[in-house]
């Protein structure tokens, strides 16, 4: 029996490959709980268009977040915090404040969206990452520099 998959299935395929089962195994169980559909010619030829709409659809996105990461990667961004013995920072800087710095800038990131391993206690310049997307990741330039 040929069937459409409306859901991943571990062992079996990804949603929307068209895969052949066992008789008993597709009408007892898959067909009945939603988890596929019969493969017909009108639906397979309906999935094979919506593959072609989706893909198209991903590679406007993927372009969109290229240009986003081209942006992003070219700003450089400068917090001041107060300082005390031996270029000590007073608290830190965390992904909120950068994602502040950032918006005081005209690039609206979610803090969420900025990967610290912990939070910046030096002085100095840190390449930032900000993932974007699934493949897509900018290095932000964040300048911690002394509060006058």
């Amino acid at each position: 029996m040929r069937i459409i998959l409306r859901e991943d299935m571990d062992n079996l395929g990804k949603a929307g490959e068209v895969v052949s089962v066992r008789d008993g195994y597709g009408r007892n169980y898959l067909l009945p709980r939603g988890l596929a559909v019969p493969a017909t010619s009108k639906d397979v030829a309906r999935l094979e268009h919506e593959r072609k709409i989706i893909a198209a659809r991903a590679a406007k996105l993927a372009a969109e977040k290229a240009t986003q990461v081209e942006k992003l990667s070219a700003v450089s961004v400068s917090i001041a915090r107060a300082v005390g013995e031996g270029e000590k920072l007073y608290g830190s800087v965390t992904t909120r404040d950068i994602a502040e710095a950032l918006a005081a800038q005209g690039h609206a990131v979610d803090a969420k969206k900025i990967h610290l391993d912990e939070p910046l206690k030096t002085l100095g310049m840190t390449e930032v990452p900000v993932k974007l997307g699934r493949d897509a990741t900018a290095k932000v330039k964040v300048w911690v520099v002394k509060k006058e």
